[in-house]
């Protein structure tokens, strides 16, 4: 990628000096690439504001500039071995791989790995706010990599804030698949758009998911959490809830319950209760949701549009 097309958000970070958030730079035991890493090691902060979080990210200008296979995907299932010695061929199959399903704060990535092997014809990203976190995400994907030669190779980890940078990194009408895995609850009314699912949000999010195919997945442990997602994503109308029966037939719903590391917690010791709730949501199509054509700024607030009425005197 052409560095002057990179943007870095400007901000100093309240780690940058601090060691032990860069793991291999002395103050943690180091990982070499190769070799799985220790959670114990790189244990972090469970959650951050990241409205407020200062670290300094680079992004893209635009999606279409950003080659995955250069640090993320360089052995994709789907990248063209240049036998031929045709190097436009290769260059052309490389930046058409692009991520396709989305794994939103995954934490240590269990679910990101585990989707790997279940979606075969998915290319999986990670996406981690934490920079110790998405460290030992990145070591573990190399070493099972090492360990099982020819897998894992449509899944990665990129560190960044999903809640600022995601149309830098992806065009309109591209993913297939969006998890949003034990989110915090920010239970503090004054904290609520702090939160990873919020009307703004969901329709960024319905913009990045294609019509009629994109899923948008969410689980949490926490009561309150949970009919929060179902009152933004029930209203939002852009989104069709999926029936329990359909809920049931998607492999990625047991996935999110049995391979993430909260949802093994949850099982395990319980600390709102031993439930999970979660929902799955199918982005439609503007025209089968909304009974109109085209959406502008004339016609969105028009009597009857998105729950709008007008109130006569």
């Amino acid at each position: 990628m052409p560095k002057k097309e990179l943007k870095r958000a400007r901000s100093s970070s309240h780690d940058e000096n601090d060691p032990a958030a860069h793991p291999g730079s002395g103050a943690a035991p180091v990982t070499s690439e190769g070799d799985m890493p220790q959670k114990k090691f790189y244990r972090s902060r469970a959650h951050c504001n990241p409205l407020s979080f200062n670290e300094t990210f680079e992004y893209p200008t635009r999606p279409e500039i950003m080659d995955w296979t250069e640090d993320h995907y360089p052995e994709h299932p789907a990248l063209k071995k240049d036998t031929d010695n045709e190097v436009s061929s290769f260059l052309s199959s490389s930046m058409s791989i692009r991520p396709d399903v989305l794994d939103v704060g995954c934490g240590f990535g269990g679910l990101t790995m585990a989707l790997a092997p279940a979606l075969p014809n998915n290319t999986i990203l990670g996406l981690e706010i934490r920079s110790k976190v998405t460290e030992y995400v990145r070591l573990r994907i190399i070493a099972q990599r090492k360990e099982h030669p020819g897998k894992y190779q449509n899944c990665s980890v990129m560190r960044t804030n999903a809640m600022k940078y995601l149309p830098n990194f992806f065009p309109g009408a591209s993913l297939e698949k969006i998890f949003f895995c034990f989110p915090d609850p920010h239970f503090k009314k004054k904290n609520h758009p702090r939160r990873i699912i919020s009307e703004r949000l969901l329709t960024e999010y319905t913009y990045l998911l294609k019509p009629d195919v994109g899923r948008l997945y969410c689980i949490t442990d926490v009561k309150d959490l949970h009919d929060w997602h179902v009152q933004k994503c029930g209203a939002h109308p852009l989104l069709a809830e999926l029936s329990n029966e359909e809920m049931d037939a998607d492999p990625c719903v047991a996935l999110m319950k049995t391979e993430t590391e909260e949802g093994k917690k949850v099982k395990r010791e319980g600390k709102f209760g031993h439930d999970m709730y979660y929902r799955v949501y199918r982005r439609v199509c503007d025209e089968t949701t909304i009974g109109v054509e085209h959406i502008t700024a004339k016609n969105f607030f028009q009597d009857g549009q998105f729950g709008v009425e007008v109130i006569k005197n």
